[in-house]
């Protein structure tokens, strides 16, 4: 298979099946919206994520995909929107339609026509932080990493990441180095 295109933005989906589908084909970060349980912390990192790295809310084309794109676009106005169809999203057999069951033509379509063709489809130009970089920091395996890290994402207002999850959720905010130098400096 050919290399993935990347995607700087991060997609807004509703769950991890619209998640696993769309890593199949791009090299890209989501945020899970976990169905239509959105809520103001959600909203809050939506803004932050959109000001960091911009969105793109991609939800499945029914009711409830609806709903939550409204909710978004009332909390984060300058937001992208892609959008499948009906028919691109409908499952083989018997389920409700969504994200997770469109193919790579309908998803590339849906993803490319947000900004015009292939801007978006970028080489990876930010630096990520690493599993040592983040060992430096506390935030995996010290006595008190957990602590660390609810310090952390608390202070950065990205929500709380587990050991596992921590280096993701830095990197999807395009949180720096200096970043978390300046609030871990402050930590006790």
């Amino acid at each position: 298979m050919t290399e993935k295109q990347k995607i700087d933005k991060v997609i807004v989906v509703e769950g991890r099946d619209d998640t696993a589908n769309l890593k199949r084909f791009f090299d890209c970060d989501t945020y899970e919206t976990g169905g239509s349980s959105i809520d103001d912390a959600d909203l809050e990192r939506l803004k932050i994520l959109q000001e960091k790295r911009g969105i793109i809310v991609f939800t499945d084309p029914d009711f409830q995909g609806e709903r939550i794109r409204k909710i978004i676009m009332q909390a984060v106005p300058e937001a992208q929107h892609a959008f499948l169809n009906r028919s691109e999203a409908r499952p083989k057999g018997k389920g409700s339609l969504g994200i997770e069951h469109a193919n790579f033509d309908d998803l590339k379509k849906a993803l490319t026509e947000v900004l015009g063709g292939e801007k978006m489809l970028t080489e990876n130009s930010s630096v990520n932080l690493t599993q040592a970089e983040l060992m430096k920091f506390g935030l995996v395996m010290a006595s008190d990493s957990r602590k660390r890290r609810e310090y952390l994402c608390e202070h950065l207002r990205i929500g709380y990441a587990n050991g596992k999850q921590i280096e993701k959720r830095l990197n999807m905010f395009g949180i720096s180095k200096q970043q978390i130098e300046q609030v871990m400096k402050h930590y006790s």
